[in-house]
């Protein structure tokens, strides 16, 4: 699949048009449609915002490698499936036994005793399981967002090398041009301030 093809079946599943996508990326429709088409490719500034819109990683948009992600998705479902299953089991043993240990050998004590420990062992298996799973559903979340974070500063970071070694070369003041760097760490740290800031307004919509 071609980096076109991906952008349109992105773009479908998302619901959007190409005038929507466009106005998220600050460009025209033309643009967009050219991308999709494969007559030309996405800008590498644009890269980042794609990635944000549809919700992947840039290895996902250009490569189309999710099966790891997916296999992993997969995992976790599957283990969820199954951890409910053993829970219903657990209760169902729990009334079978409560009523044999009681009707057939007279031992209603023991069948309690059995019947709530079943029941606790099949509810802690349902709260762990639900526990796991909002947690790596919010892990999923955090480690898109520190991946686009950290593109971010990587583009940053290799920018200024560029400069700096452009700058020391053609001038040869080395003894001075390492205070370019003093400009990216600032340049870094408005990018970070920048989506700290985003990330806090998320959370406060999401509370609100």
């Amino acid at each position: 699949m071609t980096i076109g093809e991906r952008l349109l079946k992105l773009r479908k599943e998302k619901n959007l048009s190409q005038e929507e996508l466009a106005n998220e990326l600050d460009v025209s429709r033309q643009t967009v449609s050219k991308w999709e088409t494969d007559q030309s490719v996405p800008d590498f500034d644009k890269i980042v915002p794609l990635c944000e819109v549809f919700g992947i990683t840039s290895d996902e948009l250009l490569t189309g490698n999710s099966n790891i992600i997916e296999k992993k998705e997969e995992n976790i479902k599957s283990n969820f499936a199954r951890n409910i299953a053993i829970s219903v089991m657990l209760f169902i043993f729990a009334i079978v036994g409560l009523i044999i240990c009681a009707a057939q050998f007279n031992q209603p004590i023991i069948g309690i005793s059995i019947f709530f420990t079943l029941i606790a062992c099949g509810t802690g298996l349902i709260i762990y399981n639900g526990i796991y799973y909002s947690k790596e559903s919010t892990k999923k979340e955090e480690e898109k967002k520190d991946t686009i974070e950290k593109q971010v500063i990587g583009i940053i970071d290799t920018i200024g090398l560029i400069i700096y070694l452009g700058v020391s070369f053609i001038t040869g003041m080395w003894h001075l041009t390492w205070l370019i760097w003093i400009l990216v760490g600032l340049v870094d740290l408005i990018a970070k301030l920048i989506f700290t800031i985003k990330r806090n307004e998320k959370e406060g919509n999401i509370n609100e």
